[in-house]
Parts: structure tokens; C-alpha cells; sequence
């Protein structure tokens, strides 16, 4: 029987099943050989079937979930075109972003970044990752734009899908933070051109290494 856990610090139970669904999906729990009801689901998060069949409809409105008519569902895992069109989003929104920011005024950046170095020390990954996350959102948010904050939030999720992304990438946690480096530089500096092209080279040679490009 799949290990799932229901986080709980979720803004409603449906958002708490859509979380439990993709780390169990990360952890391989879940695997899209198999099929899954929701009466299971609901039985191993242990809560009724209603948030259930709320969180298995809005994750195959992003194509995470594929249902099967009186069956359950099925998982589906991200291809390669999938990853590409990711990206192609991404990169119209952060690079731009990035530069706007450093235009604006992003200090919050350096502490984000200051965290993503602790847990580099400390070996955590988890903490890395939430570190990296909100750092990508405070400069979309910086640059005024919370709406496509929340779109690369549900991007990078999906993307999340493929495995832990040090696996996925073929990167240790220090490489990564390597990467950002130059960006928050350029940011705090208020260069805007370059806080835009380290962003742009950071996201090209991510997408080229998930998609083996």
C-alpha cells in the first residue's frame, strides 16, 4: 500500500490531497502504472471522498491525473515536451522578472539566499528546495507581478514530478546555489540586464538538463 502524508499546514483540505498526491508521486508511491481509487485515496489520507475527487479534478485540469471513468485515476508523469513547454513559460516570465526586480528593489533575495547556503551546509535538501522556491517568488513578486508567481508555483510542482531535482538534473545542492549566486548579485545591485541574463542562463541550462537537450 502506497505511504502517503497529508501536510498541515495546507489552506484547505482539497490543497492538503493535491500536496499529499504529488510527494507521494516525488517519493514514488504513487506510479502511473497503477490505477487508484478514490475511495482508497480518501481511506489512506483519511479524510472523506468529497476533497478527494475536488483534488484528483483540479490535478487533471493541469494534466497531473488522468481519470478513469468508474475506475479512478491514473498518474501521469511529465515527458520531455511537457518540460519544454514549462520552460518556454518560465522563461518568458522570470528572466524579465528578474530585471524588473533589481529595477525595483528585491532585498528579501539575500535572505533566501542566505538559506539556500545553511542548507547546503547542513545537507537539506527540503529546506534548499523551499529556500530556492521562495527566492524564484520574490523576485516575481518584487517585480509586481503575484499572478505569475502563482503560475511558476504550479509549473515547478508539475516539474517536481520527474524526482528530487538534484536526481533529475544531475546537480549537487552547491552547483544550484552556484547558479543563483550572480542572479541575487545582479538583482541587489539593481542590474537590471544582468539579473535578467543569469536568470535566462540558470532556467536554459535547468530545462536542457531535465530534457537531456
Amino acid at each position: 500500500m502506497p505511504v502517503l502524508t497529508l501536510p498541515a499546514d495546507a489552506a484547505s483540505l482539497t490543497d492538503a490531497v493535491v500536496e499529499a498526491v504529488r510527494m507521494g508521486v516525488q517519493q514514488q508511491e504513487l506510479v502511473p502504472e497503477e490505477v487508484y481509487s478514490v475511495y482508497q485515496l480518501a481511506d489512506l489520507l483519511g479524510v472523506s471522498r468529497s476533497p478527494v475527487r475536488e483534488a484528483m479534478l483540479r490535478l487533471a485540469e493541469v494534466g497531473l491525473v488522468e481519470i478513469a471513468r468508474n475506475r479512478g485515476f491514473r498518474i501521469v508523469l511529465p515527458t520531455a515536451h511537457d518540460v519544454e513547454e514549462i520552460f518556454e513559460i518560465r522563461l518568458a516570465l522570470e528572466p524579465a522578472a528578474a530585471g524588473r526586480a533589481a529595477e525595483r528593489g528585491c532585498p528579501d533575495v539575500a535572505t533566501h539566499l542566505d538559506a539556500m547556503t545553511r542548507a547546503v551546509a547542513d545537507q537539506d535538501e527540503p529546506a534548499f528546495w523551499d529556500a530556492d522556491r521562495a527566492l524564484h517568488r520574490a523576485l516575481l513578486v518584487a517585480a509586481g507581478n503575484r499572478r505569475a508567481a502563482e503560475v511558476v508555483e504550479q509549473l515547478r510542482a508539475t516539474t517536481a514530478l520527474l524526482g528530487p531535482p538534484t536526481t533529475a538534473t544531475g546537480r549537487s545542492l552547491a552547483e544550484i546555489l552556484a547558479e543563483h549566486q550572480p542572479i541575487v548579485d545582479a538583482a541587489l545591485a539593481g542590474d537590471a540586464a544582468l539579473a535578467e541574463q543569469t536568470m535566462r542562463e540558470h532556467l536554459v541550462h535547468t530545462r536542457d538538463l531535465l530534457t537531456g537537450s
